[in-house]
């Protein structure tokens, strides 16, 4: 059952067309070079329509794996494919752990608090989601290598991108969780206040608490959950081949979106820490940028 119909899932014409025009993304990053406006997270706003930060990240990255699982589900079946090959499910696995970690687990579960969330970003990210879940979907759903013998010869190609991915899966994982310290440790000593004051402090809520991560690659970078979220889709489009457009559209699409936001990222951190506290620190990539 189409959800719109010739669109999601998408035919074969629709889906190129989608597939191309995804590639022309950085253009509309301009923006972000040249104003550091972006509210969400530490640089969120006061706003009436600002939207609960945890239900908004849930909201707004969930879209892409299901927008990638329904394309899998349903664009076999119009092409007369009874079977697609073991790596297309690899990718579709890959890619769907990554956003149920980031999308649900993350945020829902693991954040001890997050700062409101613009709807001016909730649906840029919602709209960056969907489309690039279908690019990815549409490619591995039939529109792209749809056989075994497709696959030929890719077991080495497909092991050693794997083991890239993981690395920055682990790597991105590790690092969020050091930032989700910093509140978890401020909400420990926070109850332990409230407590010594004779209160209760099971409830104690911290938002807004900030401090400059100094283990792992937080040595050398500020963002390197950034850094290593593009290590995991250089991986991903290791095993896809360079040949695969979505998934080369998608490393290029995030960094260029991402990397205006560790440059801004950084000039935030020296605003309220001084350029003493962050050092010789580049914004996300370790001795580089």
């Amino acid at each position: 059952m189409a959800v719109v119909e010739s669109w999601l899932p998408p035919s074969r014409e629709h889906w190129e067309l989608i597939a191309y025009l995804w590639q022309f993304f950085p253009l509309f990053t301009v923006i972000q070079w040249l104003d550091d406006f972006y509210p969400q997270g530490k640089t969120s706003i006061p706003s009436r329509f600002n939207v609960p930060g945890k239900i908004a990240w849930a909201i707004m990255e969930t879209p892409g794996f299901v927008c990638l699982l329904y394309c899998m589900l349903t664009i076999p079946s119009t092409q007369g494919i009874k079977k697609l090959p073991s790596a297309n499910w690899l990718m579709a696995a890959l890619f769907s752990i990554h956003y149920i970690y980031r999308a649900l687990i993350s945020p829902l579960f693991l954040n001890p608090s997050m700062s409101p969330i613009h709807p001016f970003i909730l649906l840029s990210a919602l709209s960056f989601q969907v489309i690039n879940g279908i690019c990815i979907g549409g490619y591995l759903a039939g529109y792209g290598p749809s056989t075994q013998q497709d696959w030929a010869g890719t077991n080495i190609r497909i092991q050693f991108g794997l083991l890239i991915f993981l690395a920055g899966f682990i790597g991105n994982m590790y690092h969020d969780d050091e930032l989700r310290e910093i509140r978890r440790a401020a909400a420990r000593n926070q109850k332990r206040k409230t407590e010594a004051q004779g209160e209760k402090g099971e409830k104690a809520k911290v938002d807004k608490v900030y401090e400059v991560p100094q283990n792992g690659l937080f040595r050398f970078v500020l963002y390197p959950h950034f850094f290593c979220e593009w290590i995991e889709w250089c991986g991903f489009w290791v095993i896809g081949g360079l040949s695969c457009v979505p998934a080369r559209t998608f490393v290029i699409n995030e960094i260029t979106t991402m990397t205006p936001r560790a440059l801004s990222g950084k000039r935030w951190y020296i605003r309220r820490f001084g350029k003493e506290k962050i050092g010789s620190k580049k914004a996300v990539i370790p001795g580089l940028l």
